[in-house]
Formats: structure tokens, C-alpha cells, sequence
């Protein structure tokens, strides 16, 4: 009787594993891609860098942008994000964090956008109940 209920649970248990599995296999299908990666300028080699900025006349580049995005170091611990980001350009750059939680249940949290002006540093916080899925800082240009 007893190696009877062992071989019914363990196909039970077998069961749920296979139909969890194909849920979250759906769940991943169904999830958007990821958010693009902005103001990021392309590596190109001395040529066509020389080239693009003869063709701009500025000498800005192949965009005619000057170079714009603060440098972020990003850490996870536990259940908290530290990002402390410098601006080492002349314009302003507008940051925010993003975190995302691993737990269904958790509520994924965007900090509020802050500015990180020419020369300085700025650190953003964030948190979830439980563990951190991933976390990413995004840049956007201030107006002026």
C-alpha cells in the first residue's frame, strides 16, 4: 500500500512539474523583449570616424551630436539596487532606475527621473520584497 501512494505521488508530482514548466514556457513566449538600449553611438574604426566628422563639418561626428550619457556602475544586494552614475559631458542627463523583481508577486518599481547635470554624480536607489530579477538605469536628454 505504501509503495503504491509513493508511485502515485511521485507521478503527481511529475505532472505538475510538466504543466508548470509549459506555463512559464508560455509566460517567456509571451513576455516583450527586453527595453532597447538609447544613446548608444556605434564603434566604428579611425577611417570612417575621421570621414564622418569631415562629412558633419562640426567635428561632432557622424551624428553632428556632441557626446552625451552619464557612465553607471549598477549593484545588486539582496534585495536592494544601489546605481551610482557619473556625467562626465556638458549636457544634462535625465536618469531613471528600473528594477524588476523575481517573484510573480512583487511589484516591478521605476525611480523617479533624475538629473545628473555636467561633472556630477548621482545615486539611485531601489528595492524589491524578495530578489532582484535584474535592474537597468535609461538616459534621456534634458530639455533645455
Amino acid at each position: 500500500m505504501y509503495r503504491k501512494a509513493r508511485k502515485v505521488a511521485a507521478s503527481l508530482t511529475v505532472a505538475v512539474l510538466i504543466v508548470l514548466g509549459l506555463a512559464v514556457t508560455a509566460v517567456v513566449r509571451d513576455d516583450p523583449p527586453s527595453p532597447p538600449v538609447r544613446n548608444r553611438t556605434p564603434v566604428a574604426d579611425a577611417g570612417s570616424v575621421g570621414r564622418a566628422a569631415a562629412d558633419a563639418g562640426d567635428g561632432r561626428g557622424s551624428r553632428g551630436r556632441d557626446p552625451f550619457g552619464a557612465s553607471c556602475r549598477t549593484t545588486i544586494e539582496g534585495s536592494s539596487v544601489t546605481a551610482h552614475c557619473h556625467n562626465p559631458y556638458p549636457g544634462t542627463d535625465r536618469l531613471q532606475l528600473h528594477v524588476e523583481c523575481a517573484r510573480w508577486w512583487d511589484v516591478d518599481s521605476d525611480s523617479a527621473p533624475t538629473e545628473a547635470g555636467p561633472a556630477r554624480h548621482v545615486r539611485l536607489t531601489g528595492r524589491c520584497w524578495k530578489e532582484v530579477d535584474s535592474a537597468w538605469v535609461s538616459h534621456a536628454r534634458a530639455e533645455p
